[in-house]
Formats: structure tokens, C-alpha cells, sequence
């Protein structure tokens, strides 16, 4: 077996798979929201499959609160994974 066929087994693996999705949350957060939003995020953080953002724009924050289900997806979705069930905006 071949190194390279040993690695990608071992990103396949689902524990694995999730903790490197999660490691590039804060680039997939800003490739999603854009550069404005992701400018003002404060706190982006991964709790038992609940993502917690804190916004510093309270126009921005509305705006992304009535989006919640659609950031989930689009994440699980650039993920490869289910890797959050919700989402709570503060």
C-alpha cells in the first residue's frame, strides 16, 4: 500500500474527516458570508454540532439570522459532511 493511499484512508475516516472540516470553519465561514461579514464576526465556535457566531453589526446580524438553516447547509455542504445541526447567531 502505497503512503498516499494510507492518508486519504485516514481523512476518510469520520472523526478525522470532522475535525478537519472543522479546523477550516473560519475560511469556509468567510468563503460563504463574504469578507465584510466575516470581518465582523468575533467568535466562531463548534459546540456538539452547534456553530455559535457572534456578530458586531446588528444589521448584519439580522440579516444573517433569518439565514440560519441556509449557512447550515452550505457548510455541511463544503464540509463533505454533516458536520453542524445548527447554527445560533448572537
Amino acid at each position: 500500500m502505497l503512503m498516499g493511499d494510507l492518508l486519504e484512508e485516514f481523512f476518510r475516516r469520520p472523526y478525522v474527516a470532522a475535525k478537519v472540516a472543522e479546523g477550516k470553519l473560519p475560511d469556509t465561514w468567510r468563503a460563504i458570508v463574504g469578507d465584510r461579514a466575516a470581518d465582523v464576526t468575533t467568535e466562531l465556535r463548534l459546540e456538539n454540532r452547534i456553530l455559535h457566531v457572534r456578530i458586531q453589526s446588528s444589521v448584519l446580524r439580522s440579516e444573517l439570522f433569518y439565514q440560519r438553516d441556509a449557512l447550515r447547509d452550505e457548510i455541511n455542504r463544503r464540509s463533505g459532511l454533516r458536520l453542524i445541526n445548527a447554527v445560533i447567531i448572537r
